[in-house]
């Protein structure tokens, strides 16, 4: 049995060596282990990937008491997950779908491990791609006057469903307070780097403009302050004078594509763990 934990606790001397004498005491091998210790917020942050010799009366269970008072006597924020738990996703999705054919793409060769029971969209043009996988497709038309209906709606599947995850794969409709507080730390957005510079619609006609020279794109969490969750993955391509706003497009199209999936796989594999405003993601 392969398991994953992750822990965050005050800093202080000997705490790898304390996660290591219950590795051992459960016959626990390490597959791979990171950590740092965050000087500014005097934090203390690991994850371990381990695994465990079969023998009777092992369980996840057991295992999972095992660390409770470990856990407790060192202050820790933890999570233990068997590592061959694939968590379940919701993607929604508006009508500029790159983003989530590359992300179904990845999931079927096996590359993202995440399960996606739903997609849900404000637009239908999203259900062939949903039909063509055999995932549930919800379209759920957002007006001022519906917003609040359609949430409580999508928020009753996450509950019925047990997603654990939403990817927000360019979905152009901004969160309630009370949407992302159902899920928090559990939402990805991903958006072009040029906020707050080029803010509005066609940004990259902005950048176009404005003669840009590096296309950028930021996946990170979603929060009640638009835009302005802590950040999980980002990266930039540059760009010259001899491209039109089509092609800037298009390099925008292939960044947003790459960063959205490494922060849905970073999350999914429990690489990242939320530092205040920032985020530690052991890659």
């Amino acid at each position: 049995m392969d398991c994953i934990l992750n822990l965050s606790c005050p800093d202080k001397l000997g705490l790898v060596k304390t996660v290591s004498d219950w590795l051992y005491a459960e016959n626990g091998n390490i597959i791979d282990s990171d950590q740092f210790g965050d000087p500014d917020s005097q934090t203390f942050f690991m994850r371990v990937h381990f695994s465990l010799e079969d023998k009777p009366g092992s369980t996840f269970e057991r295992l999972y008491e095992s660390f409770v008072r470990v856990g407790e006597e060192h202050q820790m924020v933890w999570q233990l997950w068997p590592a061959s738990r694939r968590p379940k996703a919701l993607i929604m999705v508006s009508r500029m779908d790159h983003c989530l054919v590359d992300l179904l793409y990845r999931t079927r060769i096996g590359e993202l491990p995440i399960d996606t029971s739903l997609i849900v969209s404000n637009h239908r043009d999203a259900y062939p791609l949903a039909a063509a996988e055999d995932i549930d497709f919800l379209h759920l038309p957002v007006t001022p006057d519906t917003k609040s209906t359609q949430e409580s709606r999508l928020i009753e599947e996450i509950r019925s469903r047990n997603i654990e995850m939403v990817v927000l794969a360019r979905y152009m409709q901004v969160l309630t307070a009370e949407f992302c507080a159902e899920l928090p730390g559990q939402i990805i957005n991903i958006h072009h780097s040029f906020l707050p510079s080029f803010k509005g619609a066609k940004p990259y006609h902005q950048a176009f403009d404005r003669g840009v020279k590096l296309i950028g794109a930021t996946a990170h969490y979603v929060t009640d302050q638009l835009d302005e969750g802590p950040i999980i993955e980002q990266a930039v391509e540059r760009v010259d004078h001899r491209m039109t706003a089509g092609q800037l497009s298009a390099v925008g199209r292939d960044v947003e594509r790459i960063v959205l999936a490494r922060a849905v796989r970073y999350h999914a594999e429990r690489r990242v763990m939320i530092n205040g405003q920032r985020t530690v993601v052991f890659q």
